[in-house]
């Protein structure tokens, strides 16, 4: 084994569920894993397996968090990291916004009757049609990411009669510590208009020559998984830095500032997450500091938490399918999902707290590989885990913190149906996700 892959130690208690990475009501009754009052058991035994559980209590009290935090600013939840009709209803009553990237997002929303000004439309390819639809709508604000895209808005806003709140997306040259993956305000990626080469400028001077689009603020987002504020204290500078010269240059003061997401959650022993207050108060104070030094009235905050908002709440359930031992490296976990309900790990390496949900063991721990069932040796949902040598086929497995970019990003390979994903509260589950079937992967085919 080289040095490298060297799997961490063992834990002491392979029964505890660590109140940091598991949603906020989970416990173990009688040795089994319960979350929102509910046996998850009874969960497979309902609704079977792979199963995505949010626990609703956990995640509503995070859109309270935030909007409590972030009092006088704009939350927008952003949708990538999961969404679905019922999630968007629990936005409307907690009073968060909600970011979207495509026509299909948005179309979720408005489905349910979302309020549309609280919707910003993002994309680095924003079609015809997606700009026609959020004009129509009357969505709150556009992200605009590309010259091309401020020539189509402008020509779109002139035809249909609307005059859309647009933002520029900067590109501050600030890399956040992360996977290269999910970096993304560095300059040579796919997203927004450098800062450093003059492309920001230049679009500002592009949408103030078009009286249909009103120019409100400037965009920045540095990355994704980020615990510390450091990195967006250096992206506010920066983009205090284009407001004055937007001030000195045009005569015009910009109204807002949006500095994204991409907060951190914590997944395995040890990492850290930040304090949504302790958050807010840092971003205040830094946006504070930097306009008024730079001599400019304090912009109007937004933010896009998504993982923080959902990421906690959601656990994955699974069965144990077959366990294979090689002898001197590891234990082989099988179970009946995989890559497709969780790609993350084979995307980017991401890292996951795994444990036996269906009952307490005291037996020794034993390193294991928990992966999928799919034709790919790449199918890993955890790398390296101890699970209870005394794990047996039929066992359940639950892993935390997957609420976000699971569901989101699952897909049919080897045509497995995408799996249900059911709210749990007060001892009560509900579907709010129907699981696909064999006649939904056979449908549309001819």
């Amino acid at each position: 084994m080289l040095p490298q892959e060297r799997p961490p130690l063992a834990p002491a208690d392979l029964n505890r569920i660590n109140p940091a990475i598991w949603p906020r009501t989970s416990s173990r009754t009688d040795g089994a894993l319960t979350v929102g009052g509910i046996d998850v058991r009874d969960l497979a035994r309902e609704h079977g397996t792979p199963l995505y559980v949010l626990d609703e209590d956990d995640v509503r009290s995070r859109m309270r968090d935030y909007a409590t935090a972030f009092a006088g600013s704009d939350v927008h939840y952003a949708g990538k990291a999961f969404l679905c009709r019922e999630f968007v209803r629990w936005l409307a009553a907690e009073g968060l916004g909600l970011d979207v990237a495509s026509q299909g997002e948005l179309a979720v929303a408005l489905s349910v009757g979302f309020p549309a000004e609280r919707i910003t439309m993002h994309g680095n390819n924003k079609s015809t049609a997606e700009l026609t639809k959020a004009l129509q709508a009357g969505v709150g604000h556009l992200v605009v990411d590309s010259y091309d895209e401020i020539a189509r808005l402008g020509y779109l806003a002139e035809q249909h009669g609307k005059r859309p709140k647009v933002m520029i997306r900067v590109t501050t040259g600030v890399e956040a510590h992360t996977h290269e993956f999910i970096a993304t305000a560095h300059d040579d990626q796919k997203f927004g208009l450098s800062l450093g080469t003059g492309a920001a400028a230049e679009a500002v001077r592009r949408i103030l020559a078009l009286p249909q689009l009103e120019l409100v603020g400037l965009h920045s987002h540095i990355g994704s998984q980020i615990v510390d504020t450091a990195g967006f204290e250096v992206a506010a500078r920066r983009l205090a830095t284009l407001l004055v010269q937007i001030k000195d240059e045009h005569g015009v003061v910009l109204p807002e500032l949006d500095l994204g997401g991409g907060y951190g959650i914590a997944y395995v022993e040890g990492d850290e997450a930040p304090d949504i207050k302790e958050l807010a108060d840092g971003l205040r104070e830094i946006v504070t500091k930097v306009c008024l030094d730079a001599g400019l009235p304090v912009p109007r905050l937004t933010v896009e938490p998504g993982r923080t908002v959902v990421g906690p709440g959601g656990i994955t359930l699974y069965e144990v399918g077959t366990i294979k031992d090689v002898e001197g490296l590891r234990t082989y976990v099988s179970i009946d999902g995989g890559m497709s309900d969780n790609v993350r790990t084979a995307l980017y390496g991401a890292e996951y707290t795994a444990v036996l949900a269906s009952r307490a063991s005291q037996a020794e721990p034993m390193l294991s590989r928990l992966v999928g069932k799919h034709c790919e040796s790449g199918d890993i949902i955890v790398r390296d885990c101890y699970l209870p040598a005394d794990l047996a086929p039929g066992d359940l497995i639950a892993v935390a913190s997957t609420g976000a970019y699971c569901r989101s990003l699952a897909s049919n390979y080897n045509y497995l149906p995408k799996p249900a994903v059911v709210a749990v509260a007060g001892g009560v589950s509900r579907v709010i996700v129907q699981g696909e079937t064999e006649d939904d992967l056979l449908r549309g085919q001819l």
